[in-house]
């Protein structure tokens, strides 16, 4: 009999225990603080729980594809974001297929949370991951589980000729009655607490690595969708996959440990809700960000400006990439370089911009808060 080498190859997989007493200070924080979250954003008007609510979601679904080594373009996914919610926001952009269909799936997760996750579900979450049939240049099965027609499923890195297999997932022959057992626990109501429920889910998923590709993306819709049920809320105001690619060596590190560890699985779970702990601290950072966006347009009423200055001051507010220069405006803007000269002008007027004083060949702009 071949040695044990992966979990899923152990006797009573995937018969998962841990030890509670290790994990019960750290749950029961992140139980505590997911609840006084919830209340702090009740107690918020309208407006700022859309604003937060749509800037949890964009930073969620950009990171979820980041860690993956995709980037997306922020104000694709803002603006598909808000068309799907129904949110009235300015300066929407349209949005691309493969944009679309990522904003799709994790909003389908987290809005529909209370609906069973199914074999079909699954599968179109899939398809709208690849609505073109292809990940990058090459073409693979979508709305199907993985087949191995190219071999065994293997995470691997290093160069060519030095490659490290980190993990092999289970044969494509087994994939199916894996996912009908790992579909009928997560549907059940008599398994553990949500949050624990939610960190088993991604783990399990993502072992099981059931498509050709997508795994880690579906598998963190997967826990998105379970965190939803531990809120009872689809209002979203913190961002695991953010949290995630910020740890994102410990996150691949601890998953591979578990991977070829046993079924007691308490590390995987303690890394787990730590991360979620320190998702939970950076909402501060967000809510800060909403209300200091909401105190801006509260001073100076959107009415001040013109149309390609309420663009920029949003960009500035939300995510502007890189040094805000008159050109950049120009581009952005689609105007010439004297009218964007002559729209920073005036905000300079204004104290709502300042030149940098690090100089150098262009000059750039700041936001004066």
């Amino acid at each position: 009999m071949p040695a044990i080498k992966y979990i899923y190859q152990q006797k009573k997989w995937p018969s998962f225990h841990w030890n509670n007493e290790v994990l019960m200070a750290i749950h029961a924080s992140v139980r505590y603080r997911q609840g006084r979250l919830l209340g702090s954003m009740e107690s918020l008007g309208f407006d700022l729980r859309s604003e937060a609510l749509l800037e949890t979601h964009t930073i969620n679904i950009l990171k979820t594809s980041e860690i993956e080594g995709e980037i997306l373009n922020h104000d694709q996914v803002r603006s598909s974001i808000a068309r799907r919610l129904g949110l009235e926001v300015a300066g929407l952009v349209s949005s691309d297929r493969h944009t679309d269909g990522i904003v799709e799936m994790m909003l389908d997760a987290t809005q529909r949370f209370r609906e069973p996750l199914t074999a079909d579900r699954l599968f179109a979450w899939h398809e709208s991951l690849f609505p073109t049939g292809r990940s990058g240049m090459y073409k693979i099965n979508t709305g199907k589980w993985r087949d191995d027609h190219n071999g065994p499923m293997q995470v691997i890195s290093g160069g060519f000729g030095k490659e490290k297999i980190h993990f092999e997932a289970p044969p494509a022959s087994d994939i199916k009655i894996e996912m009908q057992r790992f579909l009928k626990w997560l549907n059940s109501d008599a398994e553990p607490d949500p949050v624990i429920k939610a960190a088993i889910a991604h783990f399990w998923f993502i072992t099981i690595h059931a498509f050709e590709d997508g795994n880690g993306r579906i598998a963190r819709a997967i826990a998105d969708m379970l965190l939803a049920r531990a809120d009872g809320s689809t209002q979203r105001f913190y961002s695991m996959s953010a949290q995630i690619q910020k740890e994102r060596k410990a996150y691949y590190d601890t998953l591979e440990l578990a991977q070829k560890g046993t079924l007691d699985i308490t590390p995987w779970l303690q890394w787990f809700l730590k991360c979620l702990d320190s998702a939970l601290d950076a909402t501060a950072m967000l809510l800060s960000k909403v209300l200091s966006k909401a105190n801006f347009w509260n001073k100076f009423p959107e009415a001040q400006f013109n149309e390609r200055q309420r663009i920029m001051l949003n960009k500035l507010l939300d995510t502007f990439d890189g040094k805000l220069t008159t050109a950049k405006w120009a581009k952005i803007t689609k105007c010439a370089h004297d009218t964007a000269l002559r729209d920073i002008q005036q905000l300079i007027d204004k104290s709502i911009l300042t030149k940098e004083s690090t100089g150098g060949r262009s000059t750039s702009y700041i936001l004066n808060l």
